[in-house]
């Protein structure tokens, strides 16, 4: 996340760079910079997750023309479990708070909730490798395996997501006290 955070940090303009001499100004320019990293990170996440829904529905599609009606509660079920985190991470409250706001995010803070935003891109890579094992698997017992397997790493990906918001309601909690 950090290179992200640099990225948009390193393209500011002359007149961000005049402006962050006010008082007070540069920490509104780092929430607002922090806000677009924030945005963009969540809709790359999002789009990993949208990829894996798409790749989905196409093994689903591959199973259905083999005779696999059998398994399409299973995988929409699945599906229906991508997609609610997917939707989560699309719609997630940022991980700071915003301008005047009366509670305020430190760094500190700011980096465990990028770490758990790091986690989830490597959720898509491990829904490319469930998918992957749902295309190669064999047999009823096989491919209701890969499916039981697809399943569970959307249940725990849903759970992981949870932490995150867990983290943010606590530092809310810790820092209005």
């Amino acid at each position: 996340m950090s290179d992200l955070y640099q990225q948009i940090m390193n393209q500011r303009g002359s007149f961000e760079r005049l402006l962050e001499r006010i008082p007070g100004f540069r920490g509104y320019l780092d929430r607002a910079h922090r806000r677009t990293a924030d945005r963009m990170l969540r809709d790359y996440i999002a789009d990993l997750i949208a990829q894996r829904i798409q790749r989905l529905t196409q093994v689903e599609k591959r199973l259905l023309d083999n005779g696999g009606l059998s398994y399409m509660s299973k995988t929409t079920s699945v599906k229906t479990k991508m997609q609610t985190y997917h939707d989560r991470v699309k719609a997630a409250a940022p991980g700071y708070s915003g301008f005047m706001e009366a509670i305020t995010v430190d760094a500190e803070a700011l980096e465990r909730i990028y770490s758990f935003d790091e986690a989830q891109t490597r959720y898509a890579d491990r829904f490319d490798e469930a998918l992957s094992a749902l295309e190669t698997a064999e047999g009823v017992d096989g491919i209701n395996a890969a499916i039981n397997a697809l399943d569970a790493l959307a249940v725990e990906a849903n759970q992981a997501f949870n932490l995150r918001e867990d983290v943010l309601t606590n530092l809310n909690k810790d820092l209005s006290a």
